[in-house]
């Protein structure tokens, strides 16, 4: 056979095979129950009435926004694929009409299928090799929903190979998909799909990409141009100069086929044609480290990382980061522009961006655990290997290995934790714990400790180590000066930040228990050995010095601790979320309040009432008399409660405060290096957090804590017999007859009493009943007199001769 007569054999069977599927459709479209079986058009050997005519069909995935509490700033955005769906009705009219006239002219004549068009494709393209599609615009919306519904790679390749089984198949549903969306639903779904280029998906990036607007505002030029680009976003790319030109000749020819088909006047056209477009070319941020403005980036990154924790978006992280990225949802989160933009503020001011330190703040509302602020002096972002801008690290064994360090940019969790970031040492902060746990056990605020310069604890420490006993194997805290010695009750301890007073204290109430309500509160042990030894019970009750802070933390743990307290005893997981509203418009319940009684009111009012006495406030009772940061109370102008907080050798300082609706918190460090020389300073850390509360509260009323009962803050407190000299057995008794519990610590003390009788009591003059005493007892008068080195000068807040808290749990926890 001659190549001609193939030829001419080849379109004769091409127009049959038309002939044939043309009367499929038709008959289809005319009786859609009963299509075809009779005329034998097959997709493999299935009839064309028994292929299904609709499918599962999954959301194509959307760009997720984020916004600060306003609704209305901006934080981020997160998507795969740059998109966000919009009604027909929030789009230009122009927009559809260029699209039809582009695309589908005969789209309102034919009911999903254009059975003419198609049977022209089919006979051009076979004999000419051309690849015109004929596909109407609902038989591509059709490919476009089956592509994004793909499982595998595999139905992928069948939703878009060019075969005649696709087309039938792609037509049966058209039909369905016509019926089913309407000519409009077609259009308002196939203009939120298409991809227009440059990572943008469907008309609202399209717009707001190329031209800086939304799709409603587009004019007849701008909508033409974008049906244009839909054809082949690559070729017509009005953001490449040597393609530019094309791309408005393909602009031109749009509105000539909108003339064509009457949706516009020459003259129109003619007058679009001379429009010059301003293309921006600007895609939105994806992601916290492009956040802009990039104080938002920390807020940005917790929020993420509180994303993927929350299984109501998927039971793996993956599942989660997917539906971040493509469930096109609108977040409105905690984060106050006002609050933190103060945050901000105040830190920068104090400490630059390119210190090695780092002062962190974060914010938190009490009674609903929303974040409301989270600022640091440092860039969010990552640092470029090609162009390193990170100064070199602080620890200088890794300086000199030429590892560079964390600041100024990082994306490290500082403030949050998590990731590697364990926390920081607090300092006297910690105090609180160990005078809410002894509030729960009916010790009042009025509770006397005779508080000694050195304290000879019961707890355990190595000897000839930091922090122990120069004659016994015992921790042995000591005070910043020894002015601080004397009695003391709850008030004027935390407000002069009495350690000799707090381990003692932690003691009688107990170091587990002491860890429990720092856990109840909000603290988390982020370090493993940490968490360890506080689940431990047997562990956790030798831990004498946790009530000093050299547990670490962060300043959110530290804030919502606080805010617990502020909020009656009732605490709430810190929470990063206002609303979040999903694609089709339904808030979810996620992110709202999950509070819980962490402790009772009366012990919540008595620790802040305590609290009030170290930031120059004054208790409900008149009981303040010292202060640590006394001015903080001048500067906010509120009702405040706080504690300042300093570690061994100032290598951390912090401050946390707290009204009725905010309590900030802050620590200075360096993250880098924890060991590190240089002293933290609490003239820097503590205008930054006490500033930020002050600007947060200007405006707002005043309103006071409520004031625990007369009970709570003095109990009924019993005379403790003075045992001194007795027996530990007539001590013992006495003691019990008197309504109280005993316990001997077995550890000579020096005493003038006689050797095996008890030398004191601890506490020794009042408390309530059922109280644990402890016994004393005497070794003797002292054979030589214990030395102590002197302390460093600094706040009077220091647990002094501690150590880091590695050293620190080598003491308590040998072995560790």
């Amino acid at each position: 056979m001659h190549a001609h007569e193939n030829s001419r054999f080849r379109n004769i069977a091409t127009l049959a095979a038309v002939g044939v599927l043309s009367g499929v459709i038709v008959a289809a479209a005319a009786f859609p129950l009963a299509a075809a079986s009779g005329l034998i058009a097959k997709a493999g050997a299935v009839s064309f009435d028994e292929l299904p005519a609709s499918f599962t069909v999954k959301q194509a995935p959307q760009a997720t926004q984020v916004f600060a509490r306003d609704g209305k700033t901006p934080l981020a955005t997160f998507y795969d694929e740059n998109r966000k769906d919009v009604p027909l009705s929030a789009i230009a009219p122009t927009v559809p009409q260029a699209l039809v006239a582009a695309e589908d002219q005969a789209f309102y004549r034919h009911n999903g299928v254009d059975v003419r068009g198609l049977a022209r494709a089919v006979v051009v393209n076979k004999a000419t090799g051309a690849q015109q599609g004929g596909s109407t615009l609902t038989m591509q919306l059709v490919r476009m929903l089956a592509t994004y519904s793909a499982t595998d790679p595999q139905q992928v390749v069948e939703a878009t190979e060019k075969s005649t089984s696709r087309k039938i198949k792609e037509s049966r549903q058209a039909l369905a998909l016509d019926k089913e969306l309407g000519k409009p639903g077609v259009l308002e779904r196939y203009l939120n799909l298409a991809p227009y280029g440059h990572s943008t998906y469907g008309i609202y990036a399209a717009s707001t990409y190329y031209f800086g607007k939304t799709p409603d505002k587009l004019n007849l030029s701008e909508s033409a141009l974008l049906a244009g680009v839909i054809r082949a976003p690559s070729v017509y790319d009005p953001m490449d100069e040597g393609q530019r030109k094309q791309t408005l000749e393909r602009r031109d020819w749009v509105l000539d086929q909108m003339v064509k088909t009457g949706a516009i006047k020459p003259a129109q056209a003619a007058e679009a044609k001379k429009v010059e477009l301003k293309f921006v070319g600007k895609s939105p941020n994806n992601g916290c480290t492009a956040t802009r403005p990039n104080d938002y980036g920390f807020f940005c990154d917790y929020f993420q990382r509180w994303w993927l924790d929350q299984e109501a978006f998927g039971s793996t992280t993956y599942d989660r980061e997917r539906r971040l990225r493509g469930g096109g949802y609108r977040v409105v989160t905690s984060l106050d522009p006002v609050v933190q933009k103060a945050a901000q503020k105040n830190v920068t001011d104090q400490l630059s961006v390119n210190h090695k330190e780092a002062l962190m703040v974060a914010a938190v509302e009490p009674g609903t655990g929303r974040v409301r602020a989270l600022a640091t002096n440092r860039i969010f972002g990552i640092d470029s290997a090609s162009k390193p801008k990170n100064k070199p690290h602080s620890n200088p064994a890794e300086a000199e290995r030429g590892v560079r360090g964390t600041y100024p940019i990082t994306t490290n969790p500082l403030i949050t934790g998590g990731g590697g970031v364990n926390g920081y040492q607090a300092g006297s902060t910690f105090k609180m714990f160990a005078a809410v746990a002894a509030l729960q056990k009916g010790m009042p605020l009025a509770t006397e400790i005779q508080a000694q310069q050195v304290y000879r604890s019961g707890y355990y420490a190595p000897q000839g180590e930091p922090g122990s006993c120069s004659d016994i194997p015992r921790y042995c805290p000591t005070n910043d000066n020894s002015s601080m010695a004397g009695l003391h009750d709850m008030w004027s301890a935390f407000g002069a930040s009495v350690n000799t007073y707090f381990v003692p204290l932690e003691e009688q109430a107990g170091a587990y228990n002491t860890i429990q309500a720092a856990k109840a509160l909000g603290i988390r042990f982020l370090a493993p050995s940490e968490a360890a030894h506080a689940a431990d019970k047997a562990q956790a009750d030798t831990w004498g010095s946790f009530t000093l802070g050299v547990s670490a933390t962060t300043p959110l743990d530290l804030a919502n601790a606080y805010a617990t307290l502020a909020a009656d005893g009732s605490h709430c997981e810190p929470t990063p979320v206002e609303q979040i509203v999903d694609s089709s418009g339904e808030k979810l319940d996620v992110g709202a309040p999950n509070c819980n009684r962490a402790v009772s009111t009366e012990v919540a009012r008595a620790a802040i009432d305590m609290a009030r006495c170290p930031v120059g406030d004054q208790s409900a009772f008149d009981e303040c008399k010292g202060a640590t940061a006394r001015g903080v109370h001048d500067v906010v102008d509120h009702p405040v409660a706080g504690k300042t907080g300093t570690t061994d050798s100032n290598r951390t300082a912090s401050l946390v405060v707290t009204t009725t609706s905010l309590a900030v918190a802050g620590i200075m460090a360096d993250p880098d290096f924890p060991e590190t020389p240089e002293s933290m300073d609490h003239n820097k850390i503590n205008p930054a957090v006490y500033e930020t509360l002050a600007d947060a509260m200007k405006g707002k009323p005043k309103v006071d804590f409520p004031a625990p009962s007369h009970d709570t803050a003095y109990g009924n407190q019993k005379t403790i017999p003075d045992v001194s000299c007795d027996s530990v057995d007539a001590a013992r008794n006495r003691l019990q007859e008197a309504g109280f519990e005993v316990k001997v610590d077995s550890v000579p003390v020096p005493s003038n009493c006689a050797e095996g009788t008890v030398a004191y009591s601890e506490p020794s003059r009042r408390s309530v009943e059922g109280a644990t005493i402890t016994l004393k007892i005497s070794g003797g008068p002292p054979r030589n007199k214990p030395t102590k080195e002197p302390n460093p000068p600094g706040t009077n807040d220091r647990p002094n001769g501690t150590g880091p808290t590695g050293d620190l749990l080598n003491h308590i926890f040998p072995g560790n």
